[in-house]
């Protein structure tokens, strides 16, 4: 029987171990990801259990926990008991699903079992040679800005290796102060994570852009491989110095991505209107959709 003893936190030591099993088992979503978790452990506090070669992930967000279902072998037993853990927590939707397929698993084994679409952590994913190449007239107002912060700022791209770290460092600092994050606690958490990302760039094997106007970096973008087929861009920052700079990091990164990836995921809009409406304007190819499970609802069919 599954117990919360069973769980320990995530660490950067554990990077080999999720790379190997998430190479057998792929993700489709940006939460369940190795950098994701290490990155916001301080917001989230990710823990797992590895049992029956399935790895179980829960996290807890202001003290209320989630738990995921197993990723692995598909094990009814394992599952039903981690929706039992899942009863035990204080949060009203304690349990979280992020793919389809173990949507319609769970759907084929609890057939009476609500499932809740949580619109707000539904995931983004682009053709990436649409985001590349911007064509036709869908983007058409896109491609008049990107023209315009061309003759405008001059950019120069280059890639974030170690000679350039400490730049990005002093950029995240001003991007912060910009965005005055020490005045909300999720931009505070988010400078966290993405600092830690930078800190440890080499370690977590991530790939990642930036983008130098008059001299300094206005722009970065962090990414990694999500899936055979899909690229995950984890972290977009700029500065409101040279406008358009946010559609040329998204072009710039997509350049790159598109070599190796048919589709590329940039996260959810958190339920951030303005967010939502800017990536809209992409024109997603789909959306990576999440659901929720109601503790009062589980404990109907546990």
């Amino acid at each position: 029987m599954l117990k919360a003893t069973d769980f320990k936190p995530v660490t950067l030591a554990d990077r080999d171990f999720f790379a190997e099993h998430y190479q057998r088992f792929p993700q489709s979503h940006s939460d369940n990801t190795f950098t994701n978790m290490v990155c916001w452990n301080d917001y989230a506090h990710y823990r797992y259990a590895y049992v029956e070669d399935c790895v179980i992930l829960c996290s807890a967000i202001a003290g209320m926990l989630r738990f995921r279902p197993p990723i692995g072998p598909r094990n009814p037993g394992l599952l039903k008991d981690v929706m039992s853990l899942a009863i035990e927590s204080e949060e009203e939707y304690p349990f979280v699903i992020l793919d389809p397929e173990t949507k319609d698993w769970m759907a084929g084994l609890y057939p009476n079992l609500e499932f809740h679409a949580e619109r707000k952590y539904f995931e983004y994913v682009y053709l990436a040679s649409d985001l590349a190449e911007l064509p036709g007239k869908g983007y058409l107002t896109i491609r008049h800005q990107l023209n315009k912060f061309k003759k405008t700022c001059l950019p120069q791209i280059e890639p974030i290796v170690e000679g350039n770290i400490t730049e990005i460092k002093e950029f995240l600092e001003k991007w912060c102060d910009w965005k005055d994050c020490g005045s909300d606690p999720v931009l505070a958490s988010e400078k966290d994570a993405v600092s830690f990302a930078v800190s440890h760039y080499q370690e977590l094997e991530l790939s990642g852009l930036a983008i130098r106007s008059n001299g300094k970096i206005g722009a970065m973008s962090l990414f990694e491989g999500l899936n055979e087929d899909t690229a995950l861009v984890h972290f977009e920052k700029g500065l409101p110095d040279c406008k358009g700079i946010y559609r040329a990091i998204n072009a710039e990164a997509a350049k790159i991505l598109a070599m190796d990836y048919t589709y590329i995921n940039r996260e959810s809009d958190m339920g951030v209107e303005g967010i939502r409406e800017a990536k809209m304007r992409y024109h997603p190819h789909h959306m990576v959709e999440v659901h929720l499970l109601k503790r009062d609802d589980l404990e109907k069919v546990v």
